[in-house]
């Protein structure tokens, strides 16, 4: 499963994925640091052009801007925009969202390979056909991806382990839903 952020809220098409946000400024010759939503966090600067736009303007319009250099640095990810030559400019850029056009996006190639943001609002049944709830997000644990489903009729959250063939048995896009070997009771 492939964790290219839930975090895509925008009315105007196309559609726009919001994969991270550039947190600060990286020596002096125009690098910007970036926190990335993306796994592996370095992946983000994988795409090229980005478009970008201030966090706290959600009615902006999207800027494009195309990557010079990217690559994982300790514990974050720093990246050298186009016409970004100093740490002046640099600053400029902090804190703006990071986003790209949902047709760059890469085909998943595995049968069993899903990004997160498909996943949501799936319908979650079990093998004996009971309803479960809905997907409201997932989170990482470490061992494994974990979905949360959420039942309105019995006003309860389930955490079921993101295991293929396991816990998880069938995904079905279509018709919106995930097949899980889950007790009701749990």
């Amino acid at each position: 499963m492939s964790n290219h952020s839930p975090h895509q809220q925008d009315d105007e098409a196309p559609e726009k994925i919001v994969l991270g946000r550039i947190t600060g400024v990286y020596g002096v010759k125009g690098w910007v640091k970036v926190f990335s939503y993306t796994e592996p966090m370095e992946a983000i600067v994988d795409y090229s052009p980005w478009l970008i736009r201030a966090e706290n303007r959600k009615n902006a319009p999207w800027t494009k801007v195309k990557l010079k250099a990217g690559k994982r640095h300790a514990k974050t990810v720093v990246a050298r925009l186009e016409h970004c030559n100093d740490r002046d400019e640099a600053m400029s850029y902090i804190g703006t969202e990071i986003a790209i056009e949902l047709e760059q996006l890469e085909a998943l190639k595995g049968k069993d390979e899903y990004y997160w943001r498909d996943l949501l609002g799936l319908r979650v049944v079990n093998q004996q056909g009971i309803e479960l709830g809905v997907v409201k997000s997932l989170m990482e644990t470490g061992a494994n991806d974990v979905l949360v489903v959420f039942s309105e009729a019995e006003n309860k959250e389930r955490l079921i382990p993101w295991v293929m063939h396991n816990a998880i048995i069938a995904v079905d896009l279509e018709k919106g839903t995930i097949e899980v070997d889950w007790d009701a009771d749990f």
